[in-house]
């Protein structure tokens, strides 16, 4: 295995970083509050990083997604690139790739999963697909109409395009402006923005069009995009709480010495550092499976289990070692601790994940 990015993933990934940079600071994102960035989202699609996934693949997602969680920046960015470009790419039919992409590409189009989380297998589907009122059995027309509600789907607030899994993983497309189609506003851990999405007969269309094959291939495949992509977000969500965790304990003295001296202190930064390559290098190996073609589930699944467990840890530690001042809801670092513990609720419990790779590892030993 070889992580090492080409050069057109690094291009990506430090143009992200610059962008990201230059205008997602703290006093931007403490006056957006639980708003997306919508000067941010136009500053990206200008400089085509969500149609650059497409060259750069799972792996230079995950190279960018790093950098948006290490700064906390408020766009849909990963989650339109995992549930919508690269979903679409793989697994759509001729004529939806030819119709959805394009939009996707230049960011006029935004896209989500209306996963329950992205631990998905795990959690509940409660959506359910019938009929088309005018027409033939989803089996013969490839439309249904979906009914359900999944109480948090992140982004759904801006997003015109959604990925609905039903409750037998048959993937469906839904525009969000289309009739019985409800979205409402709802509060998260983190800033995000969020929505409850409640189905009421809603039009679909399956993705990959009428004769799709292998529902569940697409399902697993989609739902590893998802955890690799939220993964790497994480793990710039625990570096960027890391840096600023190192930056107040060696500026910042105690007894007149800085407070990284301390033993405790270092133990504990080296702990989190460990932790976020962990993160990071399981995320890698997840991606660089995928883009080679190779399986990657049990793979997706170990960087989602990294992602909730340790990162949790990690914004702890970042939090901690800022003392008081990591107590204070307006400071930056606090941010990072809000991201930290909303995306180790979006990936799924640690013992769920961890159950379900068991059931999947145990699977293969016996074929």
């Amino acid at each position: 295995m070889d992580f090492t990015p080409t050069d057109e993933q690094r291009a990506a990934g430090h143009l992200a970083a610059e962008i990201f940079g230059d205008l997602s600071t703290p006093e931007r994102l403490a006056a957006l509050g639980t708003s997306a960035d919508a000067d941010l989202w136009k500053a990206l699609c200008a400089a085509g990083l969500p149609g650059a996934v497409e060259e750069a693949g799972l792996l230079g997602l995950v190279l960018m997604a790093e950098e948006q969680g290490r700064t906390t920046a408020q766009v849909p960015f990963a989650a339109s690139c995992a549930y919508g470009l690269l979903a679409v790419g793989a697994h759509g039919s001729a004529a939806q790739r030819a119709r959805l992409l394009p939009g996707l590409r230049d960011g006029t189009q935004v896209a989500t999963g209306a996963f329950a989380r992205a631990a998905g297998a795990g959690g509940p589907r409660p959506v359910a697909a019938g009929p088309p009122a005018d027409s033939g059995p989803p089996a013969d027309s490839g439309r249904a109409r979906l009914t359900g509600t999944v109480p948090v789907v992140p982004w759904l607030c801006e997003a015109t395009l959604l990925l609905v899994p039903d409750a037998e993983r048959r993937l469906w497309l839904v525009r969000a402006d289309e009739p019985g189609v409800g979205v409402e506003p709802v509060a998260t851990t983190a800033p995000w923005s969020a929505g409850r999405l409640t189905l009421d007969g809603a039009a679909a269309e399956p993705l990959g069009g009428p004769g799709a094959h292998h529902p569940h291939g697409a399902y697993d495949d989609v739902l590893a995009v998802a955890r690799t992509a939220f993964a790497g977000l994480q793990a710039g969500v625990c570096a960027g709480a890391l840096a600023r965790a190192v930056a107040h304990t060696t500026t910042r003295e105690q007894f007149g010495r800085p407070l990284a001296t301390n033993q405790g202190v270092q133990l504990r930064a080296a702990e989190a550092y460990m932790d976020t390559e962990a993160i990071r290098v399981t995320a890698y190996e997840a991606a660089w499976r995928r883009d080679a073609g190779l399986d990657a589930v049990t793979h997706a699944l170990t960087a989602a289990w990294w992602a909730a467990e340790a990162g949790k840890r990690v914004v702890h530690t970042g939090q901690h070692l800022h003392g008081g001042i990591g107590a204070d809801l307006d400071h930056p670092v606090h941010r990072h601790f809000l991201w930290g513990r909303q995306l180790d609720a979006y990936l799924g419990a640690g013992a769920e994940l961890l159950e379900e790779l068991g059931a999947l590892l145990t699977k293969e030993s016996q074929a």
